[in-house]
């Protein structure tokens, strides 16, 4: 086995799934391609959870035990161990919760560490013994421009410290496809202009711009009076948003579908004749995703989105919390007279950027970098 270089640290890849899982596994599948091999340490996954990246490229060690207390001393002892036995080149430090440990543990030992950050958890000022800690890391990768920004702003970061590993979607599993006759069945909007967001409905994260696209919904009926608006996603904010549907006279234009598997997500997409979240999001692959479908999308205009829209050239951004703007554009989205709405390019465009073979291309430059 090849000599192995690097550590990863992240807390949860397995047992969970979001968002920022995702990316980590993107990352570790597109190291996987890379002529080096890594250690990776798991905090809060344990060896019975299924791993589909195990492989003679990885050693996982899995830390996991029934107290979180027992399970992160664990974690900083065969850490500890294995950096004083291998020294490896370099740490990734998969979240910024684990950045102090790792910045106790390298900065003794002379061996740099890099710190992967996604959004929200860096927008703000960071406790001090987090913030020194990410102060003092070799490099720091961000997903965005505006989390870049963000980042360095509040936690007195040095712009030029942060490279960009942009997320990445899978163009050979979100493809366009006929709509599904079943699902537009299940969900009554045959004949219908169908709008669609594919968001967690959590009253704590209201930034998903359901409600502002539900406010919208009165103008663009007045012109596609066919229009429905179907939100993929479960939370307890979901009771909240059925209610301003009820006020509005538009809860017979809204459906909610609840919770959707990763697996079925694709055809999801391709009943949308346009993807609407104006939000707040680090980087928001829910657009990449709808872009490889050949949906046109919209998205808010002060976030992380601007880089999978491209500053635009991909779709519309609007205030995120204005429903005359969401209105405005959902329309045009609907006439379809737009460039921004050819499928087919819109699709191309946005994987020679953003699909997984780009990716890994990526990692590789940074990784090399590194050395």
């Amino acid at each position: 086995m090849p000599h192995t270089n690097h550590v990863f640290v992240f807390i949860q890849v397995f047992s969970y799934e979001g968002g920022i899982q995702s990316y980590v596994k993107d990352i570790l599948q597109a190291y996987s391609q890379l002529d080096s091999t890594a250690d990776v340490f798991l905090l809060r996954d344990d060896a019975t959870v299924q791993n589909p990246l195990a492989s003679e490229r990885f050693r996982f060690h899995y830390c996991k035990a029934k107290s979180p207390m027992v399970g992160r001393v664990k974690l900083a002892i065969e850490l500890f161990t294995h950096l004083l036995t291998h020294r490896p080149e370099r740490v990734f430090c998969g979240h910024i919760l684990l950045a102090p440990l790792i910045e106790t543990l390298c900065k003794p030992l002379g061996i740099p560490y890099t710190v992967l950050t996604y959004g929200k958890e860096v927008w703000e000022p960071l406790p001090s013994r987090k913030q020194k800690a990410l102060q003092n890391a070799d490099r720091i990768w961000a997903i965005s421009r505006y989390s870049r920004d963000r980042a360095c702003v509040a936690n007195g970061i040095a712009p030029d410290k942060v490279d960009f590993l942009f997320c990445a979607v899978d163009g050979t599993v979100f493809q366009p496809q006929a709509k599904d006759l079943e699902l537009l069945q299940k969900y009554q909007i045959e004949n219908c202009k169908v709008l669609m967001t594919v968001a967690r409905l959590w009253s704590g994260d209201p930034y998903k711009g359901v409600d502002v696209t539900i406010r919208a919904l009165p103008q663009i009926l007045k012109v596609f009076s066919e229009v429905k608006y179907l939100v993929i996603g479960r939370g307890d904010d979901q009771p909240r948003l059925a209610k301003l549907a009820e006020e509005l006279g538009v809860s017979d234009r809204v459906v909610f579908a609840g919770f959707v598997a990763t697996e079925a997500l694709p055809k999801h997409y391709c009943l949308a004749d346009a993807y609407v979240m104006p939000s707040q999001e680090g980087f928001g692959i829910v657009y990449l995703e709808a872009m490889a479908c050949g949906v046109p999308v919209l998205s808010g205009n002060t976030d992380g989105s601007a880089d999978p829209l491209q500053d635009g050239r991909f779709g519309w951004q609007v205030a995120h919390r204005d429903p005359d703007e969401v209105a405005i554009a959902c329309l045009e989205m609907l006439k379809g007279e737009d460039p921004r709405c050819n499928g087919a390019w819109l699709r191309q465009e946005s994987l020679a950027i953003f699909d997984k073979p780009a990716f890994v291309q990526r990692l590789k430059e940074l990784v090399s970098s590194l050395d």
